[in-house]
């Protein structure tokens, strides 16, 4: 089957202006998402960043987290773990890019929300102050690159050319540059492509792109209906390797609230580990039922997955981020900073204390 010509894709894209790198407009969809929602006012006392955190929940407090594609909302209502949250949840919102993220918190719609290491170095750019308040590790890669229909490329080195989906404020983006750097290419190797994620897959079906990141449980579809087309995916062993929970500076410096961002940390945690550990009620319950895939397909997403890891100690989360922020500086994406003003180390132990020993190493 062709990859059909139905699909519109914006031709003529402006080149990637790295000092805009960080001004990605909201998106329709996250615009919705943030008129429908209200995160929990201001209740609490105020809490100094340094003063030790609450260890109780005051009654009726409350958070708006995150939870993209209905994911971890439904995770916890699985798991039987959603009955264990101390607080009221006032909304799910369906927001997950970084950018969309960034707006909500803004916006105050938004308290809590779980992304890799990019919209945090994205937050401190635009100088909006949030802190990181739970680390997962990802030791393989959460994304793929991709190939359009009808492509030869077989390797990183053979991007020297060609047109990259580049999605300038999230994950991806960073991908596609450390994979350029190992490869030995430079930007300017390169025709990059400025996209949103959820614009890669039309971009590649209609030929518009050679190469896309796609996410992990994007690709098995991806290739299942373009692989007899040429379509096929390129191996690298670069990795995102923060997956992590992440709030507003506002939100925690809220006594209460405080408290019941530290109250969930442990729960999030062990809803990775659930998820982990029954892949089959995963792949029936979330994405065939609410992601309309196979069950074919959505083995191959669980076989592709990551197993959680929760370290004790931050610091080689911390380093990757100093990686990060340097990678971009050195593109002229941001500036350098020192990526530890990220995170909120209080919060450090709170995660690998919930789970057992085997997902903290």
């Amino acid at each position: 089957m062709s990859a059909p010509q139905s699909l519109p894709v914006p031709r003529g894209l402006p080149a990637p202006n790295r000092r805009l790198f960080l001004q990605t407009l909201l998106g329709a969809g996250a615009a919705l998402g943030l008129s429908a929602c209200t995160a929990a006012a201001a209740s609490g006392p105020a809490l100094s960043s340094t003063a030790p955190l609450p260890t109780k929940v005051p009654s009726g407090t409350g958070l708006a987290i995150a939870s993209a594609l209905g994911a971890e909302q439904l995770q916890l209502q699985l798991s039987g773990l959603i009955k264990q949250i101390p607080f009221a949840v006032s909304s799910w919102p369906n927001i997950s890019a970084g950018p969309d993220v960034i707006n909500a918190f803004r916006a105050n719609s938004l308290d809590l929300a779980n992304n890799a290491g990019i919209p945090p170095i994205q937050a401190h750019f635009q100088g909006y102050d949030a802190r990181i308040v739970a680390v997962d590790l990802t030791r393989k890669p959460s994304y793929l690159f991709a190939t359009k229909p009808h492509s030869d490329i077989q390797s990183v080195a053979q991007f020297a050319g060609r047109k990259l989906a580049f999605s300038q404020g999230q994950a991806q983006g960073v991908v596609l540059l450390r994979a350029l750097r190992e490869a030995g290419l430079k930007d300017s190797d390169v025709q990059l492509v400025p996209l949103t994620s959820d614009q890669f897959l039309t971009a590649l079906e209609a030929g518009q792109v050679d190469i896309a990141p796609l996410a992990i449980s994007q690709a098995p579809a991806y290739l299942n209906q373009y692989a007899s087309d040429g379509a096929h995916t390129i191996t690298t062993d670069v990795v995102d390797l923060l997956n992590l929970l992440w709030a507003p500076a506002d939100v925690l410096d809220d006594a209460d609230k405080a408290a019941a961002v530290a109250a969930f940390v442990p729960i999030w945690a062990k809803g990775l580990v659930w998820v982990y550990e029954n892949p089959s009620v995963w792949e029936q319950e979330y994405y065939v039922k609410t992601q309309n895939i196979s069950a074919a397909q959505a083995r191959q997403v669980t076989a592709l997955s990551n197993k959680p890891l929760l370290p004790p100690s931050w610091d080689e989360a911390i380093a990757w981020e100093q990686q990060t922020v340097d990678l971009l500086a050195q593109g002229g994406y941001v500036k350098s900073f020192q990526a530890e003003t990220l995170f909120d180390r209080r919060f450090e132990h709170l995660a690998a204390a919930a789970v057992p020993a085997e997902y903290r190493s």
